[in-house]
């Protein structure tokens, strides 16, 4: 076999096994099932309870290290609306329970008929999920003295609970103890839970307020994707927590014994809940309020459970005593989120899965916010962004792409020298590196540019494919999600019939791939044209092969990131074909010089 066949098959086996390797590590997300379309025939509800962590008294004062909550797998207790002008739903009357919730302002597809997204669902639905407020017994109380998530609440018949309109429900043990609960909710997505005791039991009583969140199971929609965090999201006075699904074995609990529930002491401010891609879950007790932030997995009943624990509270005969947590239950937009922030939930913005690259991440994504804003096309505002980022850049690229230019200069001298060093690569490379010392070249400065782009490019993929602005974000024609893949292929002439291309997991996706793909494979095999060729022959193969080998691995992914990417070869192109025309070259558009000076030379007006 001879050596260009040889480097044929070598080149071919490299470009499989970045594809395979590519695929393994950034395999296509799953499309988002819809979370009201789950069959009731898979669920399996438990028979004795939702929740579980008995509260413990320590000896002589009553300390409540956990909480105990049970709810039945049926709901048929009455209910108090939710309306807001972002969420609607219902309380449940037994045990106070927002356990029904829906986000006005999203689908869960593209399609105008799609049903609206349900965050919050109801014990004895699919993948319960739900939040509920109580009292854990302190000494002298026993469990059924203090509400609970099966205790009856009464509230007015004609209640609903809107920004305007407070709820407010209550109980009293018939023992002495009546309690209240207060519930309102913004204009957004934070509902505020104020919880009060009145003691008239002709004695003091100890007690302690908790807020929970639990969800039966994992979410139906869980992408198990690494570059995404999904599970318990936590912040503990300034220090950042995650905890996927899977690594809840970690605190697995038995109902009986939450012993080994993972538990943080909170000073001061922080919170604790559940994050999915799109949509979290978050409790939110106030700044300056001590309190434990409980996290636990009951495997028996497969329910993964978050707690806060405020301090035991001492209420004296005759006396009242009050507490007041928050509850966030909707979309993760960046700028409502930051809202919140700047009202006080410190690190409130971090819940957002910004990821290693933050300090880069954050930025580029306020920036592409404020593009959006100012354009009102999220796909122009990418590529405003790119324009942005190599403005930034021009100088250490102007520097490493004069190099380039230099270098594809002294490409047919680097030709005769091949020529006359033969087989001698020692002798070769000597005298290359003689050559580039005389030309004062630095053959490493080309290298640069890519190193700037990697950390950018990745910290673009991780915004695109995390941050909720870019869900359904509409650039043009076809494409109307860009954080889906290209619609368009050959399969529906390119958007031109009325049909789906194939999945993004299906492996028609690899053939069939779409107009952004093909056209960032032919940008960057334009770009790549102007660079020095490479002088080992399988090099030059694997770098001729490598545009064709991006356009098929990125076919799958999000558009919005492909368009990131043509952008940007044909920015890098422009700007590498005015950098040679200043170095005396007048290359085509396919990188080949058709008329060239010595430098220092003026070029010849045409």
């Amino acid at each position: 076999m001879d050596d260009q066949n040889k480097n044929l098959l070598l080149a071919t086996a490299l470009s499989a096994v970045v594809l395979l390797g590519w695929y393994t590590f950034f395999p296509p997300p799953a499309d988002e099932p819809a979370p009201t379309e789950l069959a009731q025939s898979d669920l399996t509800p438990p028979t004795d309870g939702a929740v579980s962590a008995p509260a413990a008294a320590a000896a002589g004062a009553a300390d409540a290290q956990a909480v105990s909550t049970t709810a039945d797998a049926e709901d048929d207790a009455p209910r108090v609306a939710i309306d807001s002008p972002r969420l609607k739903g219902s309380i449940s009357l037994k045990g106070g329970r927002i356990d029904d919730l829906a986000l006005k302002d999203y689908q869960v597809t593209n399609d105008p008929a799609s049903d609206i997204v349900h965050l919050l669902t109801p014990v004895g639905q699919a993948n319960a999920y739900y939040a509920l407020y109580g009292w854990a017994p302190g000494t002298g109380l026993g469990i059924d003295d203090v509400p609970g998530a099966n205790t009856l609440w009464s509230a007015s018949p004609d209640a609903t609970l809107t920004p305007e309109t407070p709820v407010t429900l209550t109980w009293d043990n018939g023992k002495g103890l009546s309690f209240t609960r207060t519930i309102s909710v913004d204009a957004d997505y934070m509902f505020k839970i104020d919880q009060a005791v009145t003691n008239a039991t002709g004695a003091s009583v100890a007690l302690a307020p908790y807020g929970t969140l639990a969800r039966h199971g994992e979410p139906q929609d869980l992408k198990n994707f690494f570059v995404l965090h999904e599970g318990l999201v936590r912040e503990a006075d300034g220090e950042l927590s995650q905890v996927k699904y899977s690594n809840f074995e970690d605190f697995e609990v038995d109902p009986r014994d939450a012993s080994n529930a993972e538990t943080v002491a909170v000073e001061d401010s922080g919170w604790i809940g559940f994050t999915d891609h799109y949509w979290m879950a978050t409790l939110i007790p106030e700044n300056g309020q001590p309190y434990r932030a409980i996290a636990k997995h009951d495997p028996r009943r497969d329910i993964y459970q978050t707690d806060v624990v405020m301090p035991t509270m001492t209420v004296a005969d005759g006396a009242s005593a009050a507490t007041s947590t928050q509850l966030f239950a909707g979309a993760k937009e960046w700028a409502t989120i930051k809202a919140y922030e700047k009202a006080g939930i410190a690190g409130f913005i971090d819940s957002i899965d910004w990821g290693w690259f933050f300090m880069l991440t954050k930025p580029i994504f306020a920036v592409l916010h404020w593009l959006n804003q100012l354009i009102g096309n999220m796909g122009v505002a990418i590529i405003a962004l790119t324009i942005l980022i190599k403005v930034l850049v021009l100088p250490l690229a102007w520097k490493s792409y004069s190099s380039m230019a230099k270098m594809k200069e002294l490409q047919p001298e680097m030709e005769k020298l091949k020529e006359r060093a033969g087989d001698d690569r020692q002798k070769m490379q000597k005298e290359m590196m003689e050559l580039y010392k005389k030309e004062k070249v630095n053959p490493a400065a080309g290298c640069l540019p890519i190193l700037i782009q990697i950390p950018i490019f990745f910290s673009l993929y991780k915004v695109i494919f995390v941050t909720l602005e870019l869900r359904h974000a509409p650039f043009f024609g076809p494409f109307q999600d860009l954080s889906a893949p290209d619609p368009t292929s050959l399969f529906n002439l390119f958007g031109l019939l009325p049909w789906a291309s194939p999945a993004p997991e299906s492996i028609l996706a690899l053939v069939f791939i779409g107009v952004l793909p093909i056209l960032l494979g032919v940008s960057m095999w334009l770009q790549q044209k102007l660079n020095p060729a490479p002088t080992d022959p399988t090099q030059q193969m694997v770098f001729a092969w490598m545009p064709w080998v991006f356009m098929f691995m990125l076919g799958s992914f999000a558009s919005g990131l492909v368009v990131y990417w043509i952008a940007n070869n044909t920015i890098t192109f422009a700007q590498q074909y005015l950098i040679m025309r200043s170095h005396g070259y007048t290359p085509d558009v396919f990188g080949n010089i058709r008329k060239s000076f010595k430098r220092g030379e003026k070029p010849e007006s045409e």
